[in-house]
């Protein structure tokens, strides 16, 4: 009998110790997956930036930037409850929505500056 409660304890005890380690381990993973996907991000909102300023030459290249920037965020979304990392998904998507109705109406140089404010708000709350 003594035997048996002392595996439980052990068995208790070990729980104990992993739970947490797992769940550190999960926040890491969550934390790694944020920073990777604002890296992603800020490089879409690069090639967004150029395409913009090289628009008469290649107008298919803003669209391309907005889709891989659309990309980024879902897979972002589709990771996080972060509330603050929410907002500022939410604020990117309406930026780059706006920015693609702009370049549809025809705006040859749309302000991308709200676009450019959100991906540095995901870069903040993503930075560990």
């Amino acid at each position: 009998m003594a035997a048996s409660r002392r595996r439980i304890a052990v068995v208790i005890a070990a729980t104990a110790l992993v739970v947490p380690i797992t769940l550190g381990c999960s926040a890491v993973n969550k934390a790694m997956d944020c920073v990777q996907a604002a890296d992603s991000i800020a490089q879409s909102v690069d090639k967004l930036q150029e395409a913009v300023n090289n628009a008469s030459e290649n107008p298919l290249q803003a669209e391309q930037a907005l889709n891989d920037i659309d990309k980024e965020l879902t897979d972002l979304g589709d990771k996080t409850d972060n509330a603050d990392l929410s907002k500022a998904v939410d604020d990117l998507n309406t930026g780059v929505g706006n920015v693609r109705q702009s370049i549809k109406d025809g705006d040859a140089t749309p302000d991308i500056g709200p676009v450019t404010s959100a991906a540095t708000e995901v870069g903040k709350v993503c930075t560990p």
